[in-house]
């Protein structure tokens, strides 16, 4: 996407090193395809079984698909994200991170896992707290032996997001992670100035999702 470059070139940044996820979910299969024949590799989607009947045979014909969970994850979906799932990135909790590990081990896969960090301390809204972020991200891999690849945030609405795109990149900082996923369709350009390693789009790409019938 030219708006990616642009956006990184302001921030004197190579835009390969963004990663555009097409936020997939709901959308049709269509739209799906002629996505996939503009050369486009990388999807997110927000529910494992929701991803699995999408995705699954899709899988065979295009081999070099990356999958990325960006929804909520619950513990007895764990071996269905591990199988799935190429990036994990919403592990928000020490329970889940327990059984992420029993089923990397059980199933011999370890997807690529990023922390979802709650920047604005919302009670609706998953996440780890930020004061909370570097112990996290330590226990997971010392007690968990999980390789934590960076961190995930959705910025609260009617906020600022350069605050919370901002908070997120020192968070990292701290917690010695290199990856960013933030910014969405409203502000991925504001992400990638800020740091961002992969923005995660939508209708900027597929365009409203069609009103169920």
């Amino acid at each position: 996407m030219s708006r990616i470059a642009d956006a990184a070139k302001i921030a004197d940044r190579k835009p390969d090193d963004v990663t555009l996820v097409a936020i997939s979910k709901k959308q049709p299969d269509d739209r799906i395809e002629a996505m996939l024949a503009t050369g486009q590799r990388v999807f997110g989607e927000n529910r494992v079984q929701e991803a699995k009947a999408r995705w699954a045979e899709r899988r065979l014909t295009y081999p070099d698909l990356e999958l990325r969970l960006v929804g909520p994850l619950q513990t007895n979906k764990a071996d269905d994200a591990v199988a799935l799932f190429d990036v994990i990135e919403t592990l928000d909790r020490e329970k889940l991170a327990r059984h992420l590990a029993r089923s990397m081990e059980k199933l011999g896969r370890r997807p690529r896992l990023y922390v979802q960090v709650n920047t604005g301390e919302e009670e609706q809204k998953a996440g780890i707290k930020p004061s909370q972020t570097a112990d996290f991200v330590a226990r997971c891999c010392d007690q968990y032996g999980l390789e934590i690849e960076g961190l995930m945030c959705i910025p609260p609405v009617g906020e600022p997001a350069s605050l919370h795109f901002a908070l997120l990149r020192n968070l990292a900082e701290q917690a010695g992670v290199s990856k960013l996923s933030m910014g969405m369709s409203a502000d991925f350009e504001l992400a990638v100035r800020l740091g961002a390693t992969s923005v995660r789009v939508g209708s900027a790409l597929f365009g409203e999702r069609p009103a169920p019938a």
